[in-house]
């Protein structure tokens, strides 16, 4: 049975905006720049809100969404 694409896409998303959140906070240990770290998470953010609403029929995926921390 083969996944819907813009389900991968989503699970996709999440993982990379875990991995950037999990990134924020070592900088942020660390005393570092996260500037362009957040940019990148909001934009991810941003597309993920986007093939949620979008992504299905009814406008809702059976995704749980990620907030900020």
């Amino acid at each position: 049975m083969e996944e819907d694409p813009d389900t991968y896409r989503i699970l996709k998303l999440r993982a990379e905006i875990l991995e950037l959140g999990s990134a924020i906070r070592q900088l942020q240990r660390e005393g570092l720049d996260d500037a362009a770290a957040q940019l990148l998470i909001a934009r991810k953010r941003a597309r993920l809100d986007h093939l949620v609403k979008t992504g299905s029929p009814g406008g809702h995926l059976n995704i749980t969404d990620i907030r900020r921390s």
